[in-house]
């Protein structure tokens, strides 16, 4: 199997946390913008990633690509059997993958625009020296408009209703290991993959790991979530 992906992608992150708990190989292709997204579109008729290649299938989503691993690698389990449990599943699971991973990516890209450090370590690998020196080394005030015009798409009202969400969570993982039932399951995997944009995990490598959004990533009501999401991540084996 290949997975095309971008690597800080939390929706490639979701693919390879269930390709982790279900214990199957598979090679990384790390897709370029541009040029590489074009050659994706002729693989797969699509311009996002994650693209799942498995010989003759391809399959693009990350919801569609974790269906058809539980349908083709049914242990470990994933989804319930019980119909009212496995609706719960993938309730929690679209809510992370909207809801939950809009508010989290605006967060992002709105810290790194303060955030030099946080700007170059999301550049990708093959970013060439000269426009990552470029890119680490604008003046915060150059990136002031873009703050700005974030602020107007996250404003206080949303920022509030995402860390209220957070601050949700954090009791509900406080008072059971998992987000539905009493297993691993897609919910929890979607909603840890989407926490990672907010703190990386110590799975992002040097220099990202540890890195996030300021107000969230150091705010002692959500340690609890993270603990969580680090002990649900290595459960799956992307500790």
């Amino acid at each position: 199997m290949e997975l095309y992906q971008f690597r800080h992608s939390a929706f490639c992150e979701k693919v390879r946390l269930v390709l982790a708990v279900k214990g199957l190989d598979y090679t990384v292709v790390e897709v370029s913008p541009g040029l590489g997204q074009l050659e994706l579109f002729r693989l797969s008729g699509q311009r996002q990633v994650p693209v799942l290649v498995d010989g003759s299938e391809v399959i693009a989503d990350s919801t569609a690509i974790a269906l058809y691993l539980e349908r083709h690698q049914p242990e470990p389990q994933l989804l319930p059997e019980a119909p009212a449990e496995r609706a719960r599943v993938l309730l929690v699971e679209d809510w992370a993958d909207t809801a939950l991973a809009a508010g989290c990516r605006l967060a992002l890209v709105q810290a790194a625009a303060s955030d030099a450090q946080l700007r170059s370590a999301l550049l990708p690998d093959s970013t060439p020296g000269p426009l990552r020196q470029l890119v680490t080394s604008l003046p915060g005030g150059m990136l002031a408009g873009v703050g700005e015009a974030l602020a107007s798409v996250i404003g206080v009202a949303e920022r509030q209703q995402l860390q209220t969400n957070l601050e949700q969570l954090a009791v509900l993982v406080g008072d059971q290991p998992y987000l539905v039932g009493d297993r691993l399951s897609l919910a929890d995997l979607a909603v840890v993959a989407q926490l990672g944009l907010l703190k990386f995990p110590p799975s992002s490598g040097v220099p990202l790991a540890g890195l996030g959004v300021g107000g969230i990533v150091d705010h002692p009501l959500l340690e609890p979530l993270f603990s969580w999401r680090d002990r649900i991540a290595a459960e799956a084996g992307r500790g």
